[in-house]
């Protein structure tokens, strides 16, 4: 088949989205801003094929997947090559899949395999794709379509485009195949190139704290590296609250909670997305016990306001209050709030457990 080089699918964009441009805010992690600039250009535009893609990949990063897959499929409909629609229907049809956790679900994610390989190919500067589609082959059995040559091959095409987020896809591969020394070497080249990407801290403190490095490592190694490589990367964080909740997730896991609890508060008022560090104030209360009143206030102030994306959504607001609620000993509270978790996600295994406990079935 005839395959259109990218550089006219690229020369062609400014003229479908009348000079929309959203990648650099998705790629970002600024999913409420997206949604935001889509619905208004969309009122105007309603058949502008990029913003319903964009709009598609904000929805799925704030786990509203009906509406994400609805505006994939519209995205595809208007413009069937267009890499940003066939990424976004990727990521839908993914989350979908992994939010059913049954049978049925191995043909949506085979199938969101083929529109991210689709993706690529229609766009090859198209970094998102190669990360999701580098991912998605690591994780997934071979059976699926699934190879770790395949998943460094990716990683290889994302430095043509991003050398340090290509890094941090190589490492993050790396450290799933449990080889943390070339890993970390992957890691290292990243964070000197782009210190103050929250992309590469994150990318980098995941995979540190990943139970395959805890293995390669051993556990207290692990815990001493991660407090030690929070802290060092505290100052490149700056505002950014992804990076400071990979922070704050390295020293929670490292029983610095306290240390966590502080990073997370004073960063607060000048965060670019206070609505992720009031959940992790939340997350850090609910799994340490510490400063339990604030950290419930902090995920009732969550509920009360738009949430950003990268978050597990609001299923999991619910779910940390419960948890703290427990705690307080406030059962039906607790409980109340495990079923509003599932009633959003019907298939939380956490909240499902969490519901059991507190009606002590084992």
């Amino acid at each position: 088949m005839y395959r259109v080089p990218a550089i006219i699918i690229l020369a062609s964009l400014p003229a479908l989205s009348a000079g929309y441009a959203p990648r650099p805010d998705l790629d970002a992690g600024r999913y409420l801003k997206v949604v935001s600039d889509t619905e208004a250009l969309l009122k105007k535009e309603p058949d502008n094929a990029l913003a319903w893609a964009a709009r598609s990949q904000a929805l799925t990063a704030l786990v509203r997947l009906p509406e994400a897959m609805a505006a994939a499929d519209r995205a595809v409909a208007l413009q069937p090559r267009l890499a940003d629609a066939l990424l976004a229907r990727g990521l839908a049809k993914g989350g979908l899949a992994v939010q059913q956790r049954n049978l049925g679900s191995l043909g949506k994610i085979s199938n969101a395999m083929s529109d991210l390989r689709a993706a690529t190919q229609a766009d090859p500067t198209l970094a998102a794709a190669w990360t999701a589609l580098g991912l998605a082959c690591e994780q997934l059995p071979g059976i699926l379509g699934g190879s770790t040559r395949d998943a460094l091959a990716c990683a290889q095409s994302l430095k043509q485009i991003n050398a340090p987020r290509g890094d941090v896809l190589q490492g993050t591969i790396l450290a799933m195949e449990g080889k943390w020394q070339d890993a970390q070497a992957c890691f290292s080249r990243a964070l000197g190139a782009a210190a103050g990407d929250p992309e590469v801290i994150y990318g980098y403190l995941e995979a540190l704290g990943s139970r395959e490095t805890r293995k390669a490592l051993g556990d207290e190694p692990q815990k001493q590296l991660q407090a030690k490589e929070a802290l060092r990367l505290l100052p490149d964080a700056g505002n950014r609250a992804r990076s400071l909740t990979a922070i704050c997730d390295a020293l929670l896991d490292a029983g610095k909670a306290e240390d966590a609890w502080r990073i997370a508060r004073e960063a607060l008022p000048g965060a670019d997305a206070p609505s992720l560090l009031r959940l992790q104030l939340g997350k850090i209360s609910a799994r340490s016990g510490v400063h339990a009143a604030e950290g419930l206030a902090a995920l009732d102030q969550v509920l009360k306001e738009p949430l950003e994306g990268g978050s597990g959504g609001y299923a999991t607001v619910h779910w940390r209050r419960g948890q703290i609620l427990r705690g307080l000993g406030r059962k039906d509270e607790a409980k109340a709030a495990a079923e509003a978790a599932l009633s959003l996600d019907p298939k939380d295994n956490k909240a499902r457990d969490l519901l059991k406990s507190l009606d002590g079935r084992p």
